[in-house]
């Protein structure tokens, strides 16, 4: 008897449509979801009159809190830390652009402290985040 001759009636075909039923499912939350998520942490941003900018990529954001603690996204860094972080995350990149925000009661010395350090690390461009001005 030959083994091989009854493997021959058996379809090896994949069903992929579940799959496809899933994914579907999952791109629809995702698309839902995505609009209710922010990035970084919360601050109160000064208010002003400024248009958005355009970007390609989507930049990382730099936060400076009132307490002066300073995040890259949702993750704390030291002071003394960022110029290294910033190279590292900034390695592989292409554009060398972050947005800053930063709560209007941090002093400006600070702010300055932390964008020269930024400027240190390579990256070209400095997005500031304010709040618009509603009229």
């Amino acid at each position: 008897m030959d083994a091989g001759q009854d493997r021959q009636d058996l379809i090896s075909d994949i069903n992929v449509t579940p799959l496809v039923d899933v994914m579907l499912v999952l791109l629809i939350i995702f698309m839902a979801t995505a609009p209710m998520m922010r990035h970084g942490v919360k601050v109160d941003l000064p208010i002003t009159e400024s248009k958005s900018i355009k970007s390609k990529e989507d930049p990382l954001i730099l936060t400076i809190t009132k307490k002066r603690l300073v995040f890259i996204e949702s993750y704390k860094v030291e002071c003394k830390a960022l110029k290294e972080k910033l190279k590292k995350i900034f390695a592989n990149r292409a554009e060398k652009e972050i947005f800053l925000q930063a709560d209007k009661d941090v002093p400006y010395g600070f702010v300055m402290k932390v964008m020269s350090q930024v400027k240190e690390a390579g990256i070209t461009k400095v997005g500031m985040i304010t709040k618009p001005l509603h009229k």
